[in-house]
C-alpha cells in the first residue's frame, strides 16, 4: 500500500504568543515567571527555544498546551484563543509518559482508542509508524523492557498518531546518555524533514538547539521574554559534524552563548548592588568588544 494512502495529510498550525505575562502566588507574594512575552511559532517550522534552566521555558509550555492561562496577553492557534488541552497541540515531556502497563503498540494505538476511532486506517497508520520508529520488532515489550531511546521513539509515534498541528517537546532527550541523545537528534530531526509538522522544541543545549532548529528563541532569566531570534540558515538534512565544521553553526552557536551567559551574569548579580555594578560594566565592554 501506497505511503500517501496511510499516512494523513499534515496540517500544520501557528502558535503566537502576544505580550504574555505569567505569576503565581498571593498578591502580597506573587511571583512572575513571564514578563510581557512575544513570538510566533510558525507554521511547518522547527522552532526551539533554548535558555537557562528554571527561566520559565516549562511555564510557557504549559500555556501552549493549555494547561494554564496567561495573566496577561494571549495565546492562539492560528488566530483562535487556547482556552484548554486539546489534541492540535500534543506535548513530550521530559519524563515518559508511555503506560507502564500497556505493550508498545497499545501505547501507540491509546489516543485513537480513548476517541473511539480505531478505525481500520488507524491501525493501518499505527503499523506504518512503528516501522518508521524502528520498533516493529518490539511491538509486544513493555516500557521498562525498552531503552530510554527506545521510549522517546514510542512516545513520539504515539504523539504522531493523532496527527497533531503541533507537537510541543519540552527536553525530551534530557535523560538520555550522550551518545544516545545525538542519535536522537538526527532521528527526531528525519522525522521532522519528512512531514514538515510544526514543532516547538524546548531545550538548555545550544548544541542541541543549533541542530535542530529552523529558528532559535534565546529567552533572558526570570522573569522569562525573549531577547534573539537567530535563524539558523544550515541546509537540511543535517549531520552532527555540521556542528563542529559549519562556520555558520559556530556563529550561531557563539551568538546565542552570549546572550546566555549575559543573562546568567545578570541572574548572579541580583541581591547585591556591587554585583549588578561589576556586571553591568562587564557587558558594556563585552558589547564594544
Amino acid at each position: 500500500m501506497a505511503e500517501s494512502k496511510i499516512t494523513p495529510k499534515v496540517i500544520p498550525g501557528e502558535l503566537a504568543v502576544q505580550g504574555v505575562s505569567k505569576s503565581y502566588g498571593a498578591i502580597h507574594f506573587r511571583k512572575e515567571v513571564v514578563h510581557d512575552c512575544s513570538f510566533t511559532i510558525e507554521r511547518a517550522k522547527l522552532t526551539v527555544m533554548v535558555g537557562p534552566s528554571g527561566c520559565g521555558k516549562s511555564t510557557l509550555i504549559r500555556l501552549l498546551a493549555g494547561f494554564e492561562q496567561p495573566s496577561a496577553g494571549t495565546v492562539t492557534l492560528d488566530g483562535a484563543p487556547i482556552t484548554g488541552p486539546d489534541r492540535d497541540r500534543l506535548v513530550l515531556f521530559q519524563e515518559t509518559a508511555l503506560f507502564p502497563w500497556m505493550t508498545t503498540w497499545d501505547n501507540i494505538l491509546y489516543g485513537p482508542r480513548a476517541r473511539g476511532q480505531l478505525t481500520k486506517e488507524a491501525l493501518e497508520f499505527g503499523e506504518f509508524l512503528l516501522v518508521k520508529v524502528g520498533l516493529q520488532d518490539f511491538r509486544d515489550k513493555y516500557p521498562g523492557q525498552l531503552s530510554g531511546g527506545m521510549q522517546r521513539r514510542a512516545e513520539l509515534a504515539r504523539a504522531m498518531i493523532n496527527n497533531p498541528k503541533v507537537m510541543i517537546l519540552d527536553e525530551p532527550f534530557r535523560g538520555l546518555d550522550a551518545m544516545t541523545k545525538e542519535l536522537m537528534w538526527e532521528y527526531y530531526s528525519r522525522l521532522y524533514e519528512e512531514n514538515r509538522r510544526t514543532n516547538f522544541f524546548v531545550t538548555t543545549d545550544i548544541d542541541e538547539a543549533v541542530f535542530l532548529a529552523d529558528r532559535v528563541l534565546v529567552m533572558s532569566n526570570i522573569p522569562t521574554q525573549v531577547r534573539a531570534v537567530i535563524d539558523v540558515d544550515l541546509p537540511r538534512p543535517r549531520k552532527l559534524s555540521d556542528l563542529v565544521e559549519s562556520d555558520r553553526a559556530n556563529d550561531i552557536k557563539k551568538q546565542a552563548l552570549s546572550i546566555l551567559h549575559a543573562e546568567a551574569m545578570r541572574s548572579f548579580s541580583r541581591g547585591s548592588k556591587a554585583a549588578a555594578d561589576f556586571v553591568e560594566a562587564y557587558l558594556k565592554r563585552a558589547s564594544r568588544a
